[in-house]
């Protein structure tokens, strides 16, 4: 704590009158507060040095200030009064246990309240709010309380009763920025009662009341007390009518703290400052060795530690908790076990230092599937610094680093040693990967293993330029490929288990133990065969039934996703072979808006899964440039072959037939072989198939998300029904659009033809092709805002609705002759107006596979040391940590730059 700080406590102790009038007393600072324990209005009779322990449960007399140690107790009042003072308080309560504080907090919840609370929480409190949740009839909204923004949707006025906060939050130290949290929840929910966590800090390093906290609470077990040898917990407010309401609750129930207890605990805080001083100062060097080894470390003291500028502003210190990861669960496992001064336990604050894994001890009660969706990583090592001697403590955990393996002694560029971190031999699949993919691996990848590494896919989301909806009824469309795409990733768990994450709807995850799938209901698609051209519905109704839970059924997207995701993991199992993975989606193109995205996740999944079941093979690396032979590169392009283009696209089809019903196949053909294509479907009369547009040119286009929603399914059948009562009509509406199909395609595919009359002709039948669709009735107002707007004289622009319309998307075609300022101000127009427009080329590449060969996965990098040039190894991440963990801004870049792809 600064020195410095003029603020002064509520309840102070007395400062003695100035001596002379040149040398006023300063207010005590807080090492003296701590270590003085006085309250002027108990004098103890004796004048003792120490409180006196109470240890009556009953007092005699009537009316007299105690009756009942239930009720009150002098040793817990001065306790009680110390720790109001020192935590710039008015109230303090004592009471049995950091849970137990926060029960009695909790305890003025109501059925039908709404609690918004933080989603790296310690295990006990998710524990006790999910028990709320599920039997008090009370809603609880976990989100990132690093981002002060994503609790805003779930304020309400009316309902928000209590927010629950954590800084820094335990064990990942995310910093929440309480001040301002406070500042938002009280101007657009004033009723609601914001609670925080201190226990990681203790008063201390942070006062929470003092940044617009209404309760503070304290696991006093922890640094308070600081020698584990009590239970206790504390809670802290300035608010006189919530004191009433917990004195009320702690009274009635009887949680209060005993009066041994009380003596023990205020023995402790007299040391609290001079022992978080010395656990800080060694915290700092631990976090710092760990950090040059290249390890992964959440620490607020670190210069890189994200929001630590938040920190310092309502913070004194950087606390005495760390955590960090090595890549692979097992190795964290070795380390832990090979500590000797570190001891092996929970909780933390102690004089003696402490290691956990905190997914198997603290946080074991959070489900594997919420701690992989709060970014929980199962390999997490946390240390609580205790007050050792430094030297001792640096020399013991790097001993179990060098034990365990996760370190090894390598000669430094000026002949001297010096410890580098390694690559773990076994463990999850990322270390696997990278030995057997990165350092020297062999250049030629086999499928023997395929489960046994992690796989990075992508696809590319599509624009229907010409036909959207006459497609469904026989007529040509015209689609193409955008830049904007969709990711997966594959990432082993050997644990028996299979689970999804997709962060794209709301971060949903769910997990199956891989033998209780329903397997009875499985008949298998045999390896070279094609799936039937209907779905196996008897499984479709077993996994709906029997793999679903009601919460999952009850979310529309996320149920589809997993139904196809299941069917097709089930359907194409042969051998007895069931891998057991976890499969991470999400996209650069907004979701649901009729830009391709469910088919770009559907062709993600099947060549995922058709690679973890080696249906499918990579080609072999082409033979590199020699004397005698001439290796052209042409970027990954073309590198992956038809045939397995086609075998991914079969399947995606089946995806897709599962999560929309009656698709027309025009989707998924582009995800997966990308470029420009006109699609006709089989049954029509017309020559069916697919035909790639060659010669398609490089054309700029507006995607413009109305985010309106749209309902695929009843807008087809709204056109459907059309065609059946004016057939007439309709039929003649499908032919001028089929004519507008041919002719786009001529434009396209004409070499001869100019670009500004290529441009010109397209901007016409655009113009054409969204009157007809209007007709149809598959437009939306929002729709033609955009068209609208795009219009106005300054721009001159033409726009049509893309896919299903109804909501969605709108395309505009952007000429070259454009000016930049005059699109950024129709994009910020668009913006204004809540649209999100979106620049993108049309016609890149389709389906992408991060190639196996010889790519080194090196996600992080240690900082320099003093034998950099030897002994710079990489720190490695698992693909899926980063990959969740990207913002979408930047996963397109970050996914480029991890090695060679392969394209269709």
């Amino acid at each position: 704590m600064d020195s410095t700080n003029p603020k002064m406590f509520l309840q102070d102790i007395p400062t003695p009158e100035p001596e002379t009038p040149f040398r006023p007393r300063q207010p005590y600072r807080f090492s003296t507060l701590c270590a003085t324990v006085e309250n002027p209005s108990q004098k103890d009779q004796y004048g003792s040095s120490s409180v006196p322990i109470y240890q009556t449960a009953t007092f005699k007399g009537v009316n007299g200030q105690y009756d009942y140690t239930r009720s009150g107790n002098p040793t817990r009042s001065h306790l009680e009064h110390h720790l109001a003072k020192i935590s710039s308080a008015t109230h303090a309560f004592a009471v049995s246990s950091g849970m137990a504080a926060l029960d009695t907090i909790l305890r003025m919840l109501k059925p039908g309240d709404e609690v918004i609370a933080g989603d790296d929480l310690y295990g006990g409190t998710n524990r006790i709010l999910a028990y709320l949740k599920t039997h008090g009839g009370v809603t609880v909204h976990h989100v990132d309380t690093t981002k002060p923004d994503t609790l805003l949707p779930y304020i309400n006025p009316e309902k928000t009763a209590m927010v629950l906060l954590e800084s820094p939050t335990n064990p990942l130290l995310k910093i929440v920025d309480l001040a301002r949290i406070a500042a938002d929840i009280k101007e657009r929910a004033p009723n609601a009662v914001i609670v925080v966590d201190n226990t990681m800090m203790s008063p201390y390093l942070q006062r929470p009341l003092e940044h617009g906290a209404d309760i503070v609470y304290d696991s006093a077990t922890k640094y308070l007390s600081g020698h584990h040898d009590l239970m206790a917990g504390v809670i802290t407010c300035n608010r006189d009518d919530l004191a009433k309401q917990m004195g009320f609750v702690i009274n009635a129930a009887g949680n209060a703290l005993t009066p041994f207890d009380c003596f023990l605990l205020l023995r402790g805080s007299k040391t609290l400052a001079i022992r978080m001083d010395r656990q800080q100062a060694t915290s700092m060097l631990v976090a710092q060795m760990l950090d040059r080894l290249g390890f992964k470390v959440h620490y607020p003291g670190l210069p890189e530690h994200p929001n630590r500028d938040v920190h310092e502003r309502i913070a004194d210190g950087y606390g005495a908790v760390l955590s960090f990861t090595t890549g692979d669960k097992a190795l964290s496992e070795r380390i832990v076990g090979a500590t000797r001064l570190w001891g092996i336990s929970v909780s933390f604050g102690c004089v003696n230092s402490l290691i956990s894994m905190p997914c198997v001890m603290s946080h074991a009660s959070i489900d594997p599937a919420t701690r992989a969706a709060r970014g929980l990583p199962e390999d997490l090592i946390r240390l609580c610094v205790g007050i050792e001697d430094p030297a001792d403590l640096l020399d013991d955990l790097e001993r179990a680093l060098l034990e365990a393996g996760a370190i090894t002694l390598t000669p430094g560029g000026d002949s001297h040693q010096c410890y580098v971190r390694t690559i773990p031999s076994e463990g999850t699949a990322i270390s696997r990967a990278v030995q057997k993919l990165a350092f020297n691996g062999s250049a030629e990848y086999t499928t023997e293993h395929n489960d046994d590494r992690e796989w990075f896919v992508s696809a590319p989301g599509k624009v229907i330029l010409f036909g959207e909806h006459a497609v469904v009824h026989g007529v040509t469309a015209v689609a193409a490929s955008v830049d904007l795409r969709c990711y997966a990733v594959t990432t082993p768990r050997h644990d028996g288990k299979v689970s999804v994450h997709f962060i794209d709807i709301d971060s949903f995850t769910q997990e199956w133990k891989v033998d209780d799938l329903p397997w009875d209901a499985v008949t298998p698609v045999r390896v070279g065969d094609f799936h039937p051209d209907t779905l196996d519905h008897k499984l479709v109704d077993a996994i709906t039934t029997r793999a679903l839970s009601p919460e999952v059924l009850a979310k529309p997207s996320a149920r589809q996703a997993c139904i196809a995701f299941l069917y097709m993991y089930m359907i194409m199992a042969h051998g007895g072979k069931r891998p057991s993975f976890n499969f991470s989606a999400r996209a650069t193109l907004p979701v649901g808006a009729g830009l391709g995205s469910s088919a770009s996740f559907s062709a993600c999944a099947a060549t995922a899964l058709l690679l973890l079941y080696s249906r499918i093979q990579l080609p072999a690396q082409p033979a590199p440039t020699t004397d005698g032979h001439v290796h052209v590169s042409h970027g990954g392009r073309r590198a992956i072959p038809p045939a397995l283009a086609e075998e991914v696209n079969r399947w995606a089809f089946v995806s897709e037939k599962i999560l929309h019903g009656n698709p027309s196949g025009v989707d998924n053909s582009v995800s997966v072989f990308g470029g420009a294509l006109s699609y006709t479907r089989p049954g029509f009369g017309r020559k069916a198939g697919m035909i790639p547009i060659q010669g398609f040119k490089s054309l700029r286009f507006l995607l413009t998300d109305s985010r309106v929603p749209r309902n695929t399914k009843q807008l087809v059948a709204g056109v459907a029904a059309m065609k059946e009562q004016e057939p007439e009509f309709v039929d003649g509406l499908l032919s001028a659009i089929q004519y507008i199909s041919d002719e786009a395609q001529r434009a396209l595919a004409d070499p001869q033809l100019s670009r500004q009359t290529l441009l010109s002709a397209l901007s016409a039948l655009i113009d054409e092709n969204h009157g007809y669709l209007v007709k149809l009735g598959v437009s939306h107002p929002s729709l033609e805002a955009i068209r609208s707007k795009t219009a106005s004289p300054q721009y001159a622009l033409s726009t049509k609705l893309t896919g299903a319309g109804g909501g969605g998307c709108a395309v505009t075609l952007v000429p070259d002759d454009l000016s930049e300022s005059s699109l950024r101000e129709l994009m910020a127009s668009l913006s204004g107006d809540s649209f999100v427009p979106y620049l993108t080329s049309v016609g890149g590449s389709g389906l992408g596979i991060l190639s196996p060969y010889n790519q080194p996965q090196l996600l992080a990098t240690p900082p320099e040391s003093p034998c950099e040039s030897e002994a710079r190894a990489g720190a490695v991440e698992s693909l899926r940590d980063t990959f969740a963990g990207k913002a979408t801004a930047d996963l397109t870049a970050w996914a480029d730059n991890l090695g060679r792809w392969l394209f269709v």
